[in-house]
């Protein structure tokens, strides 16, 4: 089964108040394009992230988030009271030094507002017990997307199984109108020339050039060719994820006999069918891009 290269994944855990949030999604591009943002205690691992990420996803424009939302209940920063107790006594003591009047003012905000008074205690090292926890958080994101990429190569593979089928139908529809065209166009031939009366024909030479001419126009290989490419696609398709580029070299392939076809089909309901061929064939082009 073939692999879609668009997928979303997200995951969460909780660690010591606070919540480790993975965050991972992917579209289409021909080689791994990898953007991360990483919570800075994170950063040191980021090497290793990028590792993992690129031997699971393997090709596709990827955007990585690894981030920290804390405990609401924890989130206002502690006041540190020996130092605020500290700026007060030094107040205090200049202005006694200096006979000032102590502020009438409320103190608190100006205190609040001096250096070190509110402080966060941070961890400023990453431990093995908290690492394992995002780095597990890391690993179900990915998955989750994974498991969001095969469904979605699921239902492309059904797609193109569509558009296959309904290629190799109208394939077949040409048949009749080639068969009858070759009598068509030595009945237009032979008709041409027998109402010029003063026209001399070589019979023999005349055979000759119609079969030329028909022999230019047949279009039996490349009917073969385009059934052997239609064949090859759906094999590939079977044949397991990492696909992507080989069906759109197919898609080519078939593109350059369906082509051949129209430019060698002179009659109105054969070039209708090309048409329709063409069309089906282009939504197989345009969503072969998003696969694996």
């Amino acid at each position: 089964m073939i692999l879609s290269m668009t997928g979303y994944g997200k995951a969460s855990a909780e660690f010591r108040g606070k919540k480790i949030t993975a965050e991972i999604k992917s579209v289409n591009s021909k080689a791994m394009d990898l953007q991360t943002r990483i919570a800075p205690i994170y950063r040191e691992k980021e090497m290793e992230l990028r590792s993992l990420i690129s031997a699971a996803l393997e090709r596709g424009k990827v955007d990585f988030s690894l981030y920290i939302e804390r405990d609401d209940s924890n989130a206002a920063a502690p006041i540190n009271r020996p130092i605020l107790k500290s700026y007060i006594d030094q107040i205090r003591s200049i202005v006694s030094d200096y006979g000032l009047e102590e502020p009438e003012e409320h103190w608190m905000p100006t205190l609040l507002r001096l250096p070190d008074v509110l402080t966060r205690s941070e961890a400023v090292e990453l431990s093995d017990e908290e690492w394992e926890v995002a780095l597990a958080v890391a690993k179900q994101s990915i998955d989750a997307l994974m498991a969001f990429r095969r469904q979605e190569g699921a239902a492309l593979q059904r797609k193109f199984e569509e558009k296959i089928t309904n290629i190799g139908v109208l394939l077949a529809q040409i048949e009749p109108f080639e068969s009858a065209r070759v009598e068509k166009i030595r009945s237009r031939i032979v008709e041409g020339l027998n109402s010029i009366p003063e026209v001399q024909v070589d019979r023999n030479r005349l055979e000759q050039e119609m079969i030329y001419y028909i022999e230019k126009l047949d279009i039996s290989e490349e009917k073969q060719r385009l059934a052997n490419h239609l064949r090859y696609f759906t094999e590939t398709m079977e044949n397991g994820h990492g696909q992507g580029k080989k069906l759109g070299f197919i898609a080519q392939e078939m593109g350059r006999e369906i082509n051949t076809t129209g430019s060698k089909s002179n009659i109105a309901e054969m070039q209708n069918i090309v048409v329709k061929m063409k069309d089906e064939l282009e939504q197989i082009k345009e969503q072969v891009l998003n696969v694996m």
